[in-house]
Parts: structure tokens; C-alpha cells; sequence
């Protein structure tokens, strides 16, 4: 009723969503962004001095942080499609799509952050899904994704943009090397045991793509621009 059975072009056994598992998909992705913008609100009033203002201009700041929390979907999913790196073995560096995702985190708390990359990798399963296995799907869409959010503990820290996108990072690695370990070791590497190599091969490209990243964030003129978008995100 939600999946089919496909066998790919690879002679691969994978599931598929039905149009009626792509309908619930979207409207979970609706769901989570809804709760994006409840928290990102908490989040907004919490940082500003006048509460009593804030409750006022309660409408203006929920429309402002739906569209932040949306168009890091929207953008994060393009820049996804535009791939820097294409390693020969498998994986690929994008153009700062997980920087995006981070974002929401760093603009507006860990609740919205988690919320909205969640929704992220609802969105990749509905676009772009590749899944073997009902458990991988967990690890490889909303979990993986997921931890992109967790830059949102650096919200309100020092440096806490790379801060953020350092954990976020480092949280998908965590999760795709599962993955890897537990549905993939088929394709591990001749001679490599399994869990090795799937932190080598998930950190090759998720790591090259990071590496790239920081040397943006580092940039003085693009870290004070997205403290300047931040404030006017919250304002």
C-alpha cells in the first residue's frame, strides 16, 4: 500500500513509495516543518528583551521563520544536485548543501534545527529514494539527515556556526557509518574489513565536502554575513 517492491538497474531488490506513501511522506514533511517554525518561534522570544513585543509581532515572526526554515529545504536540495567532487568509488561532495541545513539550527535553536533537517531527508526519500532495507531507510534519511540539526546546540555560542556545522557533520557521518556497517558490507572494499570501511568511505566524502565548507565559514565577510541574517531572522 506505501511501497513497491523494484528490482533497479543495478539488479537490486529496493522499495519505493506508492503515491499514497508519497502523500503521507509530504505531509509529514509539512508536519515537521510546522514544528520547525513552533520552536524557532520559542526560540525567537526567548532571545528577545521585550517578550510583550515579541508576542505581538507573534504573526510576522512565524511567517519569517516558516520561510527561513523553508527555503533552507528548498536550497539545501539544489545544492544537493550540484556535486563539486564525484569520487570514482561512490559519493560526492556538494555545493555547501549540508551548511545550508545547518543553518536553521544556528539561526534558531536545536528544536528547529532537528525539525527542519528531519524534513530535509523527508524530502530526499520523496525525491531521491534508495532504499534496501525498512531499518536503512531510518538511518539514511531522517536520522542521518537529521543530525545536521544538531548544529543547533551551538545556536548561541562563540564561533558557533562552525561550531555547529562541525557536530551536524560529524552526527551524519556517525549514522551513515552504520548504515554502511550493518545493510552494506557486500561492497566493502576487497580486503577491508566491513565497519572500516564504511567510515573511510562515508568520510571521504563527507569530510571533503566539510573541509570546503569551513574554509567558507571562515571567510570574516561570510561569517558576519550569516550573523547578519541571523539577526534579521530573529528581529
Amino acid at each position: 500500500m506505501f511501497y513497491n517492491v523494484v528490482v533497479n538497474e543495478w539488479e537490486e531488490t529496493t522499495y519505493v513509495p506508492t503515491t499514497l506513501g508519497n502523500v503521507l511522506l509530504a505531509v509529514l514533511l509539512v508536519i515537521l516543518l510546522a514544528g520547525a517554525v513552533v520552536f524557532a518561534r520559542k526560540y525567537a522570544a526567548k532571545q528577545t528583551q521585550d517578550t510583550g513585543e515579541a508576542a505581538k509581532k507573534g504573526g510576522k515572526l512565524t511567517v519569517k521563520q516558516l520561510v527561513f526554515c523553508a527555503m533552507s529545504i528548498a536550497l539545501g536540495t539544489i545544492l544537493s544536485e550540484i556535486k563539486i567532487i564525484d569520487f570514482p568509488w561512490g559519493g560526492s561532495a556538494t555545493l555547501l548543501s549540508m551548511f545550508v541545513i545547518c543553518l536553521p539550527g544556528y539561526f534558531f535553536g536545536l528544536g528547529a534545527g532537528l525539525m527542519t533537517s528531519i524534513a530535509y531527508g523527508v524530502l530526499q526519500l520523496l525525491i531521491n529514494p534508495y532504499v534496501l532495507f525498512p531499518m536503512q531507510l531510518l538511518l539514511d534519511y531522517p536520522l542521518a539527515f537529521g543530525a545536521l540539526g544538531l548544529s543547533g546546540l551551538f545556536a548561541g555560542a562563540k564561533r558557533g556556526l562552525l561550531k555547529g556545522y562541525l557536530v551536524g557533520i560529524a552526527g551524519r557521518w556517525v549514522f551513515t557509518v552504520l548504515s554502511g556497517w550493518i545493510f552494506f558490507a557486500e561492497y566493502a572494499w576487497e580486503g577491508w574489513p566491513v565497519l572500516p570501511y564504511s567510515m573511510v568511505y562515508n568520510g571521504i566524502y563527507i569530510f571533503a565536502e566539510g573541509t570546503l565548507t569551513c574554509a567558507v565559514i571562515l571567510v570574516p565577510a561570510v561569517s558576519n554575513g550569516i550573523a547578519a541574517v541571523k539577526k534579521m531572522a530573529l528581529s
